[in-house]
């Protein structure tokens, strides 16, 4: 049987939201109140510059919190609204910040649905009424008083995920693409394991030397972490490899061999997180399934050997 992956060594510090924090001599957080299994204790809004300010992530259409991120910047006024990208906790308050401030959105482009989806699923979680003014490409720059935001493009969460370099800080707001708290759920349709990992592979690469998260705290050492988070999808990949070559044909099966003592209420998020590197593996000839893989779909070893 293979290997399976050691936990990783998360910061699982917990910030309180709705408390205005200057956590950079550019930067203040923001976190809303929308705390759950998937959202830590909810989403981080970043307030970049002083006096004329960029948002990046307003997160959902809480009234509240857009009061919140309100009340921080009075006196101050907003220029742009940034969007890493289009999941539920992140973009909706955009269009109401805009709204109330006339501040141009942009950043992500909105999200395309999976039309043919074979699994049966559609892209629930994503916020289909976004609808910037601007679309960030890969490379562009942002410039602001005092600072610069570059859209890195960063698919594998989501399509269309952005990450935002701060350069006079050396910094990334790395969206959900990584985080401090957990491991980044990555969920077909629209989410892709082969994306992520080339996109874990291009951050890498980059250099920044702190990294803040759409949720929990920041980043500290960030090639380090990043290394730990490879490795750990590499052993989560040989694991469900090890998994379908014992004999569990089915997404449940290899769920229950690969994620033992899994909180019933991340069975979910443990499925389709599996399905992400089946679908990988089985575009690499390393796993069979009996047609596209699905949640449904029964799986049986390849002819090509894992690497």
């Amino acid at each position: 049987m293979s290997e399976k992956p050691e936990p990783i060594a998360h910061d699982r510090q917990a910030f309180p939201a709705g408390v205005v924090e200057q956590v950079s001599p550019l930067v203040r957080r923001l976190i809303c109140g929308n705390g759950g299994p998937f959202t830590f204790t909810g989403t981080c809004s970043y307030i970049v510059g002083r006096g004329r300010v960029s948002i990046i992530d307003p997160g959902p259409d809480d009234a509240g919190h857009l009061q919140a991120l309100l009340t921080a910047t009075d006196g101050e006024t907003i220029d742009h609204i940034l969007v890493t990208h289009t999941h539920r906790d992140h973009s909706p308050g955009a269009r109401r910040l805009k709204e109330l401030t006339g501040a141009r959105l942009i950043g992500c482009d909105r999200h395309i649905p999976v039309v043919n989806d074979s699994s049966g699923r559609l892209d629930a979680s994503h916020d289909l009424d976004h609808a910037p003014d601007d679309v960030m490409r890969d490379g562009d720059c942002l410039g602001g008083q005092g600072f610069t935001l570059t859209a890195v493009h960063t698919p594998g969460h989501a399509s269309n995920h952005l990450c935002f370099a701060l350069s006079e800080e050396t910094a990334l707001f790395s969206g959900d693409h990584v985080m401090a708290w957990s491991t980044t759920i990555v969920a077909p349709p629209d989410g892709a394991m082969s994306e992520y990992m080339a996109s874990l592979d291009r951050l890498r690469a980059r250099g920044e030397t702190i990294m803040w998260p759409g949720h929990g705290g920041p980043v500290q050492e960030p090639a380090r972490y990043m290394r730990a988070l490879a490795t750990h999808r590499r052993l989560r990949e040989s694991a469900i490899v090890g998994a379908v070559c014992a004999g569990d044909r089915s997404v449940a099966e290899i769920v229950a061999r690969v994620y033992e003592g899994l909180n019933p209420r991340l069975v979910g998020a443990a499925s389709l997180s599996a399905l992400a590197h089946l679908e990988d593996l089985v575009a690499r000839g390393i796993v069979r399934a009996d047609g596209p893989a699905t949640l449904d779909a029964i799986y049986e070893p390849g002819a090509t050997r894992a690497s």
